[in-house]
């Protein structure tokens, strides 16, 4: 049996990296998928791969109105939801805090932390209703810190606070509320990521270093591991931050 057969899972940022791999896997587990994305070129393309059955929003998860209108879109479209996955999330720009502009520090916080405001004031009631869930996509740099990352590691200490509160406060509802937690993952952002650094062409040895298990890897590992989170398998489990990171967490490794 599928582990999310009849499960319709709202995605935010699933066009594209992580998210796009989540997408895939959660379809494959038999839920209905809808997908919210800014980018339209690479919304379109992702339901080419999904196929038919699955919904897509155009839309920006930092503006409320785009994000009410998708939650209403995916209840129209499929009665129900189950799953919010609040994946949408941006890392650039890579500096120190005293680098970053208000612009800069004002568009991380929109989108990695309001989102979550949005999808969960605009979802709660459908949520309610099927005694569903929320997964939060993190890393594991809100834990740990990241050097010349400061905005975007805290945007993700944020959220692994607030994952934590969201599933002290919505667990009367039935609701579990956890959160993933990636070291590296080869993405678009990630390769974004990696050709600001001051030696981009030893990017990737260091990224297959940090890991224990010695190679960064693809966004399928976070696409299996959500599909457990999201399922009935995991129904004990709430206010959880799962590092899903190759071991990454346990001590970055540093290599001449």
């Amino acid at each position: 049996m599928q582990l999310l057969a009849n499960k319709i899972i709202f995605l935010t940022g699933g066009s594209m990296g992580i998210g796009l791999e989540c997408a895939k896997k959660y379809a494959e587990a038999g839920a209905k998928v809808v997908i919210m994305a800014n980018d339209e070129t690479s919304l379109v393309e992702s339901m080419k791969i999904l196929g038919d059955g699955h919904g897509s929003f155009l839309g920006d998860v930092s503006n409320s109105s785009d994000v009410e209108n998708a939650i209403q879109h995916t209840l129209n479209q499929y009665g129900k939801i189950d799953v919010i996955h609040n994946n949408a999330g941006i890392a650039s720009p890579s500096k120190p805090l005293d680098e970053t502009d208000e612009y800069e520090w004002n568009k991380l916080f929109d989108v990695n932390l309001k989102g979550v405001f949005f999808t969960t004031r605009f979802g709660l009631e459908a949520l309610k209703q099927t005694q569903g869930c929320i997964l939060n996509t993190s890393s594991i740099v809100g834990e740990i810190g990241q050097e010349n990352h400061a905005v975007y590691t805290a945007t993700k200490g944020a959220l692994n606070s607030l994952t934590k509160s969201m599933a002290l406060d919505y667990a009367k509802y039935k609701i579990r509320v956890n959160a993933v937690a990636p070291a590296g993952v080869w993405t678009p952002m990630l390769r974004e990521w990696g050709s600001e650094q001051k030696d981009a062409a030893k990017i990737e040895k260091y990224l297959d270093d940090i890991h224990v298990l010695g190679y960064c890897p693809e966004g399928d590992v976070i696409g299996d591991a959500c599909v457990f989170i999201v399922s009935d398998k995991a129904r004990f489990i709430t206010g959880n931050i799962m590092p899903v990171s190759g071991g990454a967490e346990l001590g970055y490794r540093r290599f001449e």
